[in-house]
């Protein structure tokens, strides 16, 4: 279920699966279609999603995004007896609702930045007034990566109360949530469980500001790399022994199983390793590059975990290689993207080994076309940092798409760590 990067880049590593003999893909996109049978299904309409799947008799359904899970589509699957990979309702509020992770947090000590959930833009306003400056400000609520910011002067931090309570995010501004800024390096660390058994499932570091240099405003997302090497291994131990771990048995003890992806977005601090936030999915890109360096069956990995039996399986084994993934989007992204332009030379971008994933793309006829803010996922895998930016930026370079952009340095800072490692 899903449309985008992140999908395509699972039909991409489903298809190659021992246990895949059909694979579907709803609503899916072109790039997608290489590897599945597009259907047209409403996901907020469960019971024909269900009716598709008792029809075609299927044997798992992997829910790409948030909305889907926490409108509870894979409460109604599991209801009817229907493999699923993603969380229930109940616990997808882990990404849903970012007060309800922040007091769950409070509950079981998971560390993670100082906080206070206020309902009305008057209570707001008072509250900042307990959090040093910079502050940041979220609205609780799902807002398609917007709805976050990180106040650097006391007149940004009113501004954003009064923007989340003035109705622009809809039902996810109805609440929000004031945190302490935490100073540090942010890293992703992903772990699969089937709300018994946790295992890692790699880590990633995303890029989320517009331009080159982290400048300009907060997107989805433009370019990841995997793995990210500033989360050690011993910081990875820390994670999953006092972040992720006391989490599922957290949401387990108050009748919530979690079974899924559970990705964390992580705050290397000076006092440990923080939690930012939850989310109930993979991430996107970095779904694009796990997917990349994974070398399991991921249809087998999922099912088990669908089935509650991850513990029969062996940890999920990855390459030792960097991927590397550049979002190409369109032009004027994330505010007004220009629909409709033309698009080329995927084939020619693919020749030299590497994966061109489509995140926001159509048929107009015959003719690819743009059909999303961010566009495609030019991406590559090498046995070093700069080798997969180097093959990464080359492929994007082949692609026509006029009407497109991309920052020009994904995977920086590891780039810079690799090159004084080698000095």
């Amino acid at each position: 279920m899903g449309s985008g990067g992140r999908e395509h880049a699972l039909a991409w590593k489903l298809a190659q699966s021992r246990l895949c003999g059909k694979l579907f893909a709803s609503p899916g996109n072109p790039g997608i279609a290489e590897h599945a049978e597009l259907v047209e299904l409403n996901a907020e309409n469960h019971a024909a999603v269900l009716a598709f799947c008792e029809a075609q008799r299927i044997g798992l359904v992997v829910i790409g995004p948030e909305a889907p899970l926490v409108d509870g589509l894979a409460d109604s699957l599991r209801g009817a007896g229907v493999p699923v990979f993603g969380p229930s309702k109940a616990a997808a509020q882990l990404e849903g609702s970012k007060a309800f992770t922040k007091e769950l947090c409070e509950r079981h000590g998971i560390p993670t930045a100082g906080f206070r959930r206020v309902t009305t833009e008057a209570e707001g306003l008072t509250a900042l007034a307990a959090f040093p400056i910079p502050v940041v400000i979220k609205a609780d609520g799902l807002a398609a990566g917007k709805g976050v910011t990180v106040a650097m002067t006391q007149a940004e931090a009113e501004g954003a109360v009064r923007e989340i309570f003035s109705g622009r995010f809809g039902a996810a501004g109805a609440e929000a949530v004031i945190e302490e800024f935490m100073d540090g390096e942010e890293a992703s660390f992903f772990a699969i469980t089937d709300g018994h058994t946790v295992v890692p499932f790699g880590s990633a570091q995303d890029h989320k500001r517009v331009g080159d240099g982290d400048v300009g405003p907060n997107t989805g997302g433009m370019g990841a790399y995997s793995p990210a090497r500033v989360l050690t291994p011993l910081l990875e131990a820390e994670a999953l022994e006092r972040i992720i771990v006391p989490t599922v048995q957290g949401m387990a003890a108050e009748g919530m199983p979690y079974s899924g992806v559970l990705y964390a977005g992580l705050m290397l601090t000076r006092e440990g390793v923080k939690l930012i936030e939850y989310n109930a999915r993979f991430g996107d890109p970095e779904c694009q590059v796990l997917m990349l360096r994974y070398e399991g069956d991921l249809a087998e990995l999922l099912l088990a975990t669908a089935e509650s039996r991850l513990a029969t399986l062996p940890s999920p084994r990855f390459s030792d290689d960097t991927a590397l993934t550049v979002v190409i989007a369109a032009k004027g992204y994330p505010d007004a993207p220009v629909k409709g332009g033309a698009i080329g030379g995927i084939a020619a971008a693919e020749a030299s080994g590497a994966k061109v994933f489509h995140a926001g793309t159509a048929l107009n006829g015959d003719e690819l076309v743009a059909n999303g803010g961010r566009v495609l996922n030019a991406t590559a895998r090498a046995n070093s940092v700069s080798a997969a930016q180097q093959a990464a930026y080359a492929a994007a370079e082949k692609i026509y798409f006029p009407d497109g952009f991309y920052r020009r340095d994904i995977g920086w800072r590891e780039a810079e760590r690799e090159a004084k490692d080698q000095a």
